[in-house]
């Protein structure tokens, strides 16, 4: 409407012939006149296009129209692509810890003996020892004490097995001639069946399978053994350097804090396995000299055993005493109960005088938890769970007292 307007009026200006009045001057679009004017809307907002020379050049199609891609967009596929691969990336580690199960728990036993025998290490070098030769003398004084044992457990369980073999046909003939033995034979053939079982084919090389079966799990055991006692010896070298790693990746800021907690873990730990050891000493030597009174032909290898089961949390004591009791039973029932009660006795002492008076320092941890850790760490690692549970848990009560704890009363 406007260029129209300002056309006709241009007609008309020409057609007066060149009149000598002025010619009137054109409007500018989009005036203050014509913007002021109500309802009015100029062309270019009412099509929405821009206005202009090159208007129709830079306007571009509806077809040609870009799509908005901005970074506020989801990917969907990127997104799960990636969540897959993190999915897949976890399940490698998992099947690899799996994997390395076995070579994990070494670890974790090496550094539990190394933590434990730094106490020992670092007395020796305040007698002016060095950190080597302390190690050294802890290395020849553990392979002292495997030695003693295998040689106090293996010639009496091989010559135990060699007469149990040469009394079989004995004991075959005592069978027969007992009356009960002969009436279960004349009803279910059971001497019959044993003959049979014997004269099997395959009795040979299931023998041999189960002979077998126990040489690799000797094998196994022996080489378990052979790695730990390395790994054990590389950790105590090298503790002092590993901890001061681990420090080194805390805050500068927070550095000191985190230090001086993580020395009183480790001297909590090395307190533990200090107690653990003496109490273990300590039942091994009364049970040597009970065995020795009553006259046991294996004293020196049954008190080994009931201090080497004494460093099972719990129940080491109980399953030390089961097995001196079976062994002076089989020989003498009444000795059998003798010593079985006498066990019982000192368990009960063993739980409620010796073992809270060494661990009240070593190990501040309440007996609820103490319980509660060593199952867990039983039912998930088995053995060397429930001997690393209570120094965990004690570690985790030292943080929750000098850390968790103060924060949250300052809140």
């Amino acid at each position: 409407m406007v260029d129209g307007q300002s056309g006709a009026g241009h007609g008309a200006a020409s057609g007066d012939g060149g009149g000598d009045g002025p010619e009137p001057e054109h409007e500018p679009r989009g005036s203050a006149a014509s913007e002021g004017e109500p309802g009015h809307v100029p062309a270019d907002r009412r099509s929405g296009e821009p206005s202009g020379p090159d208007a129709s050049h830079d306007a571009p199609s509806a077809d040609s129209a870009p799509v908005d891609t901005g970074p506020g967009r989801l990917n969907f596929f990127m997104l799960g692509f990636t969540g897959a691969l993190g999915v897949f990336a976890a399940w490698l580690l998992f099947q690899a810890l799996v994997g390395a199960r076995d070579i994990v728990i070494y670890i974790l036993v090496a550094l539990f003996i190394a933590v434990g025998l730094n106490p020992i290490v670092e007395s020796l070098r305040k007698r002016r020892i060095p950190r080597w030769g302390a190690i050294l003398i802890i290395c020849v004084a553990l392979i002292a004490f495997v030695a003693a044992f295998i040689w106090a457990i293996v010639p009496p369980l091989t010559q135990q097995v060699g007469d149990f073999i040469s009394r079989v046909p004995h004991y075959a003939t005592q069978l027969q001639d007992n009356r009960l033995m002969a009436d279960l034979d004349e009803r279910f053939g059971l001497l019959a069946r044993f003959q049979s079982f014997i004269t099997d084919p395959n009795f040979g090389q299931q023998v041999f399978g189960g002979v077998f079966g126990i040489g690799q799990a000797v094998l196994n055991s022996l080489i378990a053994t052979f790695t730990v006692l390395v790994l054990t010896l590389f950790f105590m070298a090298s503790l002092p350097g590993i901890a001061e790693v681990g420090y080194r990746l805390v805050p500068r800021s927070r550095r000191a804090g985190v230090r001086e907690l993580g020395d009183e873990i480790i001297e909590r730990i090395g307190s533990y396995i200090g107690g653990q050891l003496l109490i273990a000493l300590i039942s091994g030597i009364v049970a040597l000299v009970f065995l020795v009174i009553i006259g046991s032909d294996y004293a020196l290898t049954l008190a080994l055993i009931v201090a080497v089961t004494a460093l099972i949390p719990l129940i080491g004591t109980t399953l030390g005493a089961l097995a001196a009791t079976i062994a002076v039973g089989v020989g003498d029932p009444v000795l059998g109960l003798v010593t079985l009660v006498f066990f019982l006795v000192y368990q009960q002492i063993e739980s409620y005088v010796i073992s809270p008076r060494i661990m009240r320092h070593a190990v501040d941890v309440a007996p609820t938890a103490t319980i509660t850790a060593a199952l867990l760490g039983g039912a998930v690692l088995g053995l060397v769970g429930a001997l690393i549970a209570i120094p965990v848990a004690a570690a985790v009560t030292l943080v929750l007292k000098k850390v968790v704890f103060p924060r949250l009363e300052e809140r």
